[in-house]
Order: C-alpha cells, then sequence, then structure tokens
C-alpha cells in the first residue's frame, strides 16, 4: 500500500517528464540554428586594397575560345581520316606486296597525337551538360556538342524551381506508389546540392499553400511537415502555419473571401539557363571539348557494328552566308542526351527503333512583379482540372503556370492562347477581385517541352517512366532522358556509372584541378588530395576528385568567390547602381567582377559604369560581351534569351534592346551588315515564342531605333491613362517629339545609352486636352560636359576602342585602379563629338 502512493506520484510524472523531452526536443528541432546556402562568408574573400591603394584583382583561369574547342574537336577527326588512308594505303600495298608494318609513317604518328574521346555527349541541355561535367571531373576526355544552344529547348523554359514536389508526395501517400516516393526523396537530396555548389544562382523561397476550409489545415500541416521530415538534414526552414491576417499581410494579392488561413513551405528556385550555361562551362574548364551550334549529322560505325563517332557540321559559317564542311569525331562511347529530339539521335542509329518520347506542353506566362510579394511564392493545389498551378515571384516580375498537354515536337513551340487564358482565369480565382487581371499585362510567354519517357524494354511500352530513363542499344547508344532539372545531377552520375560499366572506360581522376576559385594564383590549384594545403599561391576546397563521382561538391564557376555582401564591393570600386551590382552577383557570382570591367563608362558622375540595354531591368551591355568572350554566344538570341533573361522576362523589352545587343555582338564578332540583319529576323521569329505581339513582328531596326514600338495602335499601348486623361485614347497615335528632339537626333534613343530615358509626350486627334493651352515643359536631354565625369574613359580603354574577340578581357587595367583616384574628375578626352557609350567611339554607330 505504502510503495503504491509513490507509483502513482512518479508515473504522471515520468509522463509528464516524457512528454515535455518529445516536445521539447521537437521544437528545437524545428527552430534549431541552420546556416543558409550563401550566408556564409566567401570561400575565397574579395580582393582588398593594397598598401599603395591599389586593389588586387581575382585572377580568373582562361576558357579556351570556341574555335579552339573546334580546332580540339578537328584533331580527333583527323585521326579518323588518317586512319582510313593509312587502312586503304595498307590495303593496296598488301596487293602489292609491300605494306609497310614498322608504324613511323605520318599518318600513324597523327593517330597517336589524337586519341578519341572517351565519351562523346550530344546536347547541351541540363543533363547533357551535367553528364560532361561529371565524366570529365572524374578525369575522362569528353566532348559535348550541341546543335542549338546550352539551355536553348527545355532547360530554359522550366518553373524555375529546385523542388521535390508536394504533388508527387500526395500520390506516394494516396497511392501507396514508393517510386513516387523514391522521386520525391531523390528530389530533395539534389535540392541541397543545388544550393550548394551554385549559391549565387538557386536560393531558398517560401511558397504559401491557402487554405479555404478549417478542416484542411491538418491535412495540408501534416503532409509539410512529413515533406519536411523526408529532406532530414537537408532540409533548412521548415514548414509553419500562418492565421488569416497573417497570411493577407504576407501576401495582401490574395482573395480574402473563404480564406481561412494559410501553411508556408520551403522549397528552391534558381535561375535555370544560367545555371546550365555554368555548367557547361565549369566542365570547360575542368577539360571538357564544349562547343554549341555544332549539328551532328550521323553516327559513325566500326566493321563491328558498333558505335565509335559521329559527322558534325558547325552551323555558325551558314549564318554569315559560308558553307562549312563536315568532320568526324572520334569517340569511345556516345551518350544521347538531346531531351525532346532524343528519338531522332535513336533513328540515326537505328531507323526501325519506336519513339519512346511523349512531347508535353508546358506554357508559362509572365506577370508584372507587382502580381505577387518579392519574397513569397504561391501553389495552388486544386484548380479547375485538377492540375496544380505556382505563382511565383522570379528575377523582378511574376511567373504563373504550367499547363500540362501533349504537343508536338519544335524547335520554339509557341505557346497558344487558350492555355494562356486558362492560366489568367485560374490567377484570378485566388487574386483579390480588386486586381484586374488583364490579358495585356502579360509580359512574356513560352511553351516548353517535357520529354516525358517511355521504356523501350517494359513488357508494356506505353507506359510513361516515372523519373528518368538510362537506355542502351545494340550499338552502344547510350541514351538519358526524361527526369527533370532537380535531379539533373543524379541523372548524370548514373549515366555516367553506366558509361564507364559499357566502354570498359578507366577513370584516373584529376590530380591537379584547375584553380576556378579566383584566388588569385595563375597556377592550377591542387585539390584536397595534395599534402600541401597551406600554400597561399594553392587553393583548395576540400573536393578529392579521386574518380568517382564527386559534383555534389564541385563548386561551379563564379561560385567560390560569392557572398550576399560582395555586390557592395562592386558598388563601391565600379560605381554601379545597386540593382545592377546585385544582379551580376547573382547571375555570375565571384565573375561578376569581370563583367563589371568589361562594363563601359556612363561618363556621369554616378553610376560611373554599365550602360543598361533596357530601362526596366538590370542587364547592362559588360554582359554582352562577357557572353561572346567566356560563354560562346553567338547570337543575339544566345544573349536575349539565356546569357540574361530579358526575353524571358519581357518580350517587348527584348526587342527594344536587340539594336544595342546586335551591335555590341557585331563589335565582338566582326558582323557584317548582312549578318546583322539576319540576327534581326532570326531574334523576331524568336520573340514571337516568346509572346511579342504580331503587330510588331514587322518592325524593322528603324522602327526600334525611333522609338516606335511603342506608338502602335494596339492593346498594350491602351492599358494605361496617358497625360491627364483618364480613360485610355481612342484613335491614331501621332507621336510628337519636343524641337531639341527627333527620331534622328542622337539624344532620342529608346534606350538609356546616354542618360535617364526621355519619354516624348503623344498627341491625340480630335480629343481635346484639358490643358492644351499650357506650355509643355520637357527636361531637355542630358549632357555630359554639364557634369564631372567619374573618369576619363582612356582609363578604361575596353569601352572606347575596338577590341579583337580573342584578345584578353582587361581585367587588370581595369580593375587595377588607385583607390584615391575612383572619384576623379577628370573629362572627357575622346575627339568624338558625340560618342555612344555603350560602343565606344570607333563603333560604327558613331561612324
Amino acid at each position: 500500500m505504502a510503495s503504491s502512493r509513490p507509483r502513482r506520484i512518479l508515473k504522471p510524472l515520468v509522463y509528464l517528464s516524457t512528454a515535455a523531452a518529445v516536445t521539447g526536443g521537437a521544437v528545437y528541432w524545428a527552430n534549431r540554428p541552420r546556416t543558409l546556402p550563401g550566408s556564409d562568408p566567401a570561400t575565397v574573400p574579395p580582393p582588398s586594397y593594397g598598401s599603395e591603394g591599389r586593389l588586387s584583382p581575382p585572377t580568373f583561369p582562361k576558357i579556351k575560345t570556341r574555335e579552339e574547342q573546334i580546332s580540339d574537336l578537328r584533331k580527333s577527326a583527323g585521326s579518323t581520316a588518317a586512319g582510313r588512308r593509312s587502312s586503304l594505303r595498307d590495303q593496296v600495298a598488301g596487293w602489292f606486296g609491300s605494306r609497310s608494318d614498322n608504324g613511323t609513317d605520318a599518318d600513324s604518328v597523327s593517330d597517336a597525337a589524337a586519341e578519341p574521346y572517351d565519351l562523346l555527349v550530344i546536347g547541351g541541355g541540363a543533363t547533357g551538360s551535367g553528364i560532361a561535367l561529371d565524366a570529365a571531373t572524374r578525369g575522362l576526355r569528353v566532348a559535348m556538342v550541341e546543335r542549338d544552344d546550352f539551355s536553348s529547348g527545355t532547360s530554359s523554359k522550366s518553373t524555375k524551381l529546385v523542388h521535390g514536389g508536394v504533388r508527387y508526395l500526395e500520390k506516394a501517400v494516396w497511392e501507396l506508389d514508393y517510386n513516387q516516393y523514391k522521386l520525391v526523396r531523390e528530389a530533395l537530396r539534389e535540392r541541397k546540392y543545388f544550393l550548394d555548389t551554385a549559391p549565387h544562382l538557386s536560393m531558398w523561397l517560401p511558397i504559401m499553400l491557402p487554405i479555404d476550409k478549417w478542416w484542411k489545415a491538418p491535412y495540408f500541416w501534416a503532409g509539410t511537415k512529413f515533406y519536411d521530415l523526408l529532406a532530414g538534414a537537408e532540409n533548412i526552414e521548415s514548414s509553419y502555419f500562418l492565421t488569416r491576417s497573417k497570411a493577407l499581410d504576407a501576401f495582401p494579392m490574395l482573395n480574402k473571401s473563404d480564406l481561412f488561413g494559410a501553411l508556408v513551405y520551403y522549397d528552391g528556385a534558381h535561375n535555370d539557363s544560367r545555371m546550365n550555361v555554368s555548367l557547361a562551362m565549369t566542365a570547360a574548364l575542368y577539360g571538357t571539348t564544349v562547343v554549341n551550334h555544332m549539328e551532328v549529322t550521323g553516327l559513325e560505325k566500326d566493321a563491328s557494328g558498333k558505335l565509335n563517332g559521329a559527322r558534325v557540321r558547325d552551323l555558325v559559317p551558314d549564318r554569315d552566308g559560308k558553307h562549312s564542311r563536315e568532320f568526324t569525331i572520334r569517340a569511345k562511347g556516345i551518350i544521347n542526351a538531346t531531351g525532346p529530339f532524343t528519338d531522332a539521335i535513336r533513328k540515326m542509329d537505328d531507323q526501325s527503333v519506336d519513339d519512346i518520347v511523349a512531347p508535353s506542353s508546358g506554357v508559362h506566362v509572365v506577370l508584372p512583379g507587382y502580381y505577387s510579394p518579392s519574397d513569397m511564392g504561391l501553389i495552388d493545389p486544386s484548380t479547375s482540372d485538377g492540375r496544380v498551378i505556382f505563382f511565383l515571384p522570379w528575377q523582378g516580375n511574376t511567373i504563373a503556370g504550367t499547363t500540362d498537354a501533349p504537343a508536338e515536337i519544335t524547335a520554339n513551340p509557341i505557346a497558344k492562347e487558350s492555355e494562356i487564358d486558362w492560366i489568367l482565369s485560374e490567377i484570378r480565382t485566388y487574386l483579390t477581385p480588386d486586381i484586374n487581371v488583364r490579358r495585356g499585362d502579360v509580359l512574356a510567354a513560352w511553351s516548353g517541352i517535357r520529354p516525358l519517357v517511355r521504356d523501350p524494354q517494359a513488357k508494356n511500352t506505353e507506359s510513361l517512366v516515372r523519373n528518368h530513363l538510362i537506355d542502351v542499344s545494340r550499338s552502344g547508344l547510350l541514351t538519358c532522358a526524361g527526369g527533370k532539372w532537380t535531379t539533373y545531377r543524379q541523372m548524370a552520375e548514373e549515366a555516367v556509372d553506366e558509361a564507364i560499366s559499357r566502354f570498359d572506360l578507366r577513370p584516373t581522376g584529376i590530380v591537379t584541378a584547375p584553380n576556378i576559385s579566383g584566388s588569385g594564383s595563375t597556377t592550377p590549384g591542387t585539390i584536397n588530395n595534395s599534402e600541401n594545403h597551406n600554400d597561399d599561391n594553392n587553393f583548395s576546397d576540400g573536393v578529392r576528385l579521386n574518380g568517382t563521382c564527386q559534383t555534389h561538391q564541385v563548386k561551379l564557376l563564379g561560385a567560390h568567390g560569392y557572398s550576399k555582401t560582395l555586390f557592395i564591393n562592386l558598388i563601391q570600386h565600379f560605381g554601379l547602381e545597386t540593382d545592377v551590382a546585385k544582379h551580376l552577383v547573382e547571375s555570375y557570382g565571384d565573375r561578376a567582377w569581370t563583367v563589371a570591367a568589361l562594363s563601359a563608362p556612363t561618363r556621369r558622375r554616378f553610376p560611373a559604369r554599365a550602360q543598361r540595354i533596357s530601362a526596366l531591368y538590370p542587364f547592362v551591355d559588360g554582359e554582352v560581351r562577357y557572353a561572346v568572350r567566356h560563354e560562346y554566344a553567338q547570337t543575339a538570341v544566345d544573349v536575349l534569351a539565356r546569357r540574361t533573361r530579358l526575353a524571358f522576362l519581357n518580350a517587348q523589352a527584348a526587342l527594344e534592346a536587340l539594336p544595342v545587343v546586335i551591335d555590341l555582338m557585331a563589335e565582338e564578332l566582326q558582323w557584317a551588315p548582312t549578318r546583322k540583319h539576319r540576327e534581326w529576323l532570326d531574334t523576331l521569329a524568336f520573340l514571337e515564342s516568346m509572346g511579342l505581339p504580331k503587330s510588331k513582328l514587322h518592325l524593322s531596326r528603324k522602327d526600334v531605333v525611333n522609338g516606335r514600338t511603342g506608338v502602335w495602335y494596339d492593346d498594350e499601348y491602351r492599358l494605361y491613362s496617358r497625360h491627364g486623361q483618364f480613360f485610355p485614347p481612342q484613335g491614331p497615335l501621332i507621336p510628337h517629339y519636343p524641337p531639341h528632339s527627333s527620331p534622328s537626333s542622337p539624344y532620342h534613343h529608346p534606350l538609356p545609352c546616354h542618360a535617364p530615358l526621355y519619354y516624348p509626350p503623344y498627341h491625340y486627334p480630335h480629343r481635346h486636352h484639358p490643358h492644351h493651352h499650357h506650355h509643355h515643359h520637357h527636361p531637355p536631354p542630358y549632357h555630359y560636359d554639364d557634369h564631372p565625369q567619374f573618369s576619363s574613359p582612356n582609363n578604361y580603354p575596353l569601352s572606347t576602342r575596338s577590341r579583337t574577340r580573342n584578345e584578353n578581357p582587361p581585367a587588370d587595367s581595369t580593375l587595377d585602379v588607385p583607390a584615391d583616384k575612383l572619384d576623379s574628375d577628370d573629362r572627357s578626352t575622346s575627339s568624338n563629338p558625340n560618342p555612344n557609350p555603350i560602343l565606344g567611339s570607333n563603333s560604327a554607330a558613331n561612324k
């Protein structure tokens, strides 16, 4: 009796203590201190000013030019031709009994000097570039060719999310589908690798899930917590619940009616095409021969029917009216990573194979940034037809999508009007009725083709593969297809593992890695398997490239010197605008130093450098030069769509920036007038697939340069009240220029080349203006001589004289400026009375 009394007392205390410990542990786990990717100081600190007040600029390794890469490919082609000549000569000599077996002829020496590649990767999208980087970091000799441009297809037209997929997790639970569960778990792990290896191109994004009924809150709360749990140690932020008032405070655009609250969970977001280009350029630094605009015209086989190479042709000379000949690339193994065009390559190998790609169209629209908060996305899990739609902030605008419908495979599919209308109608349901969702607010709209695949080895060849597919044909063509952006690295790892096994390759690892960090050393950086870790001339990021897959640790180009405060260093040294500096750091990482150095001076007190190519966005002229010199950009579309994202953000703004982009590229690549005209026509055709109104597809360069893109009588122009008129104007619009400005005036320019933009008024005939009798007071055009200069253009030779395309970027001469001279009052010494500040005084536009 006496002993039972303490038990009755102790038992509740034990239960209470256990419950408190479990609850406390759960609370601590949910709120434990965690480090967000990118919030750490840069692995390589930013350059600093020395004792003499001069900046020691970062030193980045030189990437081979595109011409040098093609030359490397041709070496393999030369060995093939030599081998054929040698074989024919030996056969003829054998007829006369004089065959030479000493192996000392010139062709034999040529063969020895040009060994075949271990792997030839066809396709430069996310999967192909990931495979090339994986194989190169294992020590294999790799070549990668792309018919168009890196990320020119599906890889640039994603939803911009790096996610496991809450909808896939829901299906996995309700359908007891282990494959779906495994897909989510794999994607959540890869999401963390994204943020670790490219923190400048990817970020965490909170996504709101609105709840309209109280009883749905526990269901969605359990789902988001399970999502967090699956991420495990790779999770950074935990999901949480918001009351109705807090949800409206975080997302004021939400429809207030029937809103109970919201759950917020975290996923990743990224800049897809810049990520793709960074993968390709990092692979190039690790020794991969990387060439874009190189078409595969056929596959080569040996006497036993096994693939041993491919015939290719450079498409760039065709754009200049020249003809390029085919040549052959020799390789021990060939990997097909062409996304929607997978079947075209498979049929080069075997015409009898059935198609395995089931293309699906996903349409996205881009709306102005005021449609969503800048730091919060939204998911609608229950649209009118059961599909899921995302509503996300991206690059200052808002992206909404996606649809999912069968489609035909084309290079640049055009979004159907019905799909755009469906997205807009869904948006209206969850935004407050106070917001008028207008068709005219769509700044861009595109359709991306998702290459869903069937397994040709499965019994039911009509069923689609949940994740991705790796298949090897009888002749040795390895196909890697399907999947999604988030799992590109895992797909690449499995493809390279299979290639090593199938093609009997020998990964050697890398003893001395390239110093892609820009740590100031001009010698290669020794990786972690070196005994010397304290050498100031070498940098180690702790990666052992021992022949196994290490791409989950290999930082991409631009990541080593990135930090969230790097933009301040750029502002203080170059005098950039804040939004421009942030944009450069978030797009190029530590390579923003080079981009800023390639930007022209403005000849104004501030900003001192970087001319915008569009008044609405922070893209600048230095990015065009950098894209040509360091990222193999060959067309205006390469720059507008994949190096910058202007075409995806605003098709009209891309059209207005096109003249300057073409002129900058023409100066870098020595384009003839015929090539510039072709670039104009080809870019207009591409912008149609980005949602440019058909009424503007016929505009000439002269129309755009003279600012006539916005005076055409169309729906876009009539969206706004102009010059005091409450209602949109009716009737034709007649441009009016003040006395000091005309379409031919150097000060009348639709782009911010000379100063803050001057927008001329427009007169509407037959309509009374209430203040018509008053004189219009317009600001005079900006004169450079009215203000002190930040620095003489002679201090920045790259922007005031023409450079040859192979000349090294003037990083040293540009960055190495005394600190006490950064605010100098020097005036321009240019003899040109009206130089173009973007193209320089020697440009064709100023002659």
